[in-house]
């Protein structure tokens, strides 16, 4: 199946992003049901990781924004992932930004998105992750809603902490979107350092009640500075964060300038935010030294790329626009590379 995706690409690259996206799950979730995808999935050497206090069967994991509503596990359990990220999730259902709102840039193998963190509320997630009989390790990506002013932020991050915690592994608290107004403004210190102190409060008292500790990564953008990014570094760390997943998409468009779509608003991702996340990851390695772990995710087109980011100092990292362009077989890429 794997080796099918090569045919089927410009199929689903004739379509409109977002609804090749729903096309190519559409796919994968009927060869899930039937079985098919369990028959052809990928036969990978066990390279298993421990990182956070979590054992994970490979380094390899899916990054959030590809399964926002936890709809689809069963299907990308089978694509040879170590762990699955989903979500963005918010407290209650909203519809995101008007359509058309995903574009690719091709030539540069890039992508740019403004979904504005559409999903089902985190009621109707936690319904999908149970009904998926999903096992493996699952990161839970959670946000605000749009309409939540930022000073009362912390309330939906606490209140999404609560609703996932009992089916989540870890959970990602999302602070650096672009595509929810004033989100970023969240990396702030004295913002970011009042957020995470209610959230880890609130982790703390359920991990009290439930007898088990939800390690919480925090997910940043690559357009900080080098002294925004230590006093990150210096509040994570205060904080008692286990994992910081460096990077989200970012708003500058370097390598794209000129291109088809280049100047539409959103994130970009793919192969044109590699040097930037890549530059964040080193920076941020050495900030840290070794104190917390790295998930590197940004612009990961290739097992190379995968191997660049653990020698920088990643301890896992997460694929997305990489499997547009790509296929599924890059998991099994990327996952034996890095288990030499």
């Amino acid at each position: 199946m794997h080796k099918l995706y090569p045919l089927f690409r410009p199929l689903l690259f004739a379509a409109d992003p977002e609804l090749a996206h729903e096309i190519a799950f559409a796919g994968l979730d009927a060869a899930a049901k039937t079985g098919v995808a369990q028959l052809f999935a990928p036969r990978l050497p066990a390279s298993p990781v421990e990182v956070m206090g979590i054992r994970f069967p490979n380094r390899v994991g899916l990054a959030a924004g590809l399964d926002k509503n936890a709809e689809h596990l069963a299907g990308l359990a089978t694509l040879g992932f170590g762990f699955l990220e989903a979500g963005t999730v918010t407290p209650r259902p909203q519809p995101g930004n008007p359509r058309p709102r995903m574009f690719r840039v091709v030539e540069a193998q890039g992508l740019i998105n403004r979904l504005g963190f559409n999903n089902l509320g985190v009621e109707r997630f936690v319904a999908n992750v149970a009904r998926s009989g999903y096992r493996g390790v699952l990161g839970v990506n959670i946000g605000k809603n749009f309409d939540t002013p930022n000073e009362r932020a912390a309330d939906d991050y606490v209140s999404c902490l609560r609703a996932v915690y009992d089916c989540a592994t870890y959970v990602t608290v999302n602070i650096s979107s672009p595509n929810t107004k004033g989100l970023r403004d969240l990396q702030a210190e004295d913002a970011l350092s009042a957020l995470l102190e209610r959230v880890v409060g609130e982790r703390d008292r359920l991990a009290e009640a439930r007898g088990r500790r939800l390690p919480l990564a925090v997910k940043i953008a690559p357009d900080l500075d080098a002294d925004a990014l230590r006093g990150i570094a210096r509040l994570l760390l205060r904080h008692r964060i286990d994992a910081v997943i460096a990077t989200n998409t970012t708003i500058a468009r370097d390598g794209v300038a000129g291109l088809p779509h280049a100047d539409e608003a959103g994130g970009l991702s793919g192969a044109p935010l590699r040097a930037r996340s890549m530059a964040v990851l080193r920076l941020l390695a050495d900030a840290l030294a070794g104190a917390l772990p790295i998930i590197g995710v940004g612009g990961i087109m290739s097992a190379d790329d995968a191997r660049e980011k653990i020698a920088a100092g990643a301890s896992l990292v997460q694929l997305y626009t990489g499997l547009i362009y790509r296929g599924p077989d890059l998991v099994a890429q990327c996952v034996r590379a890095l288990a030499t």
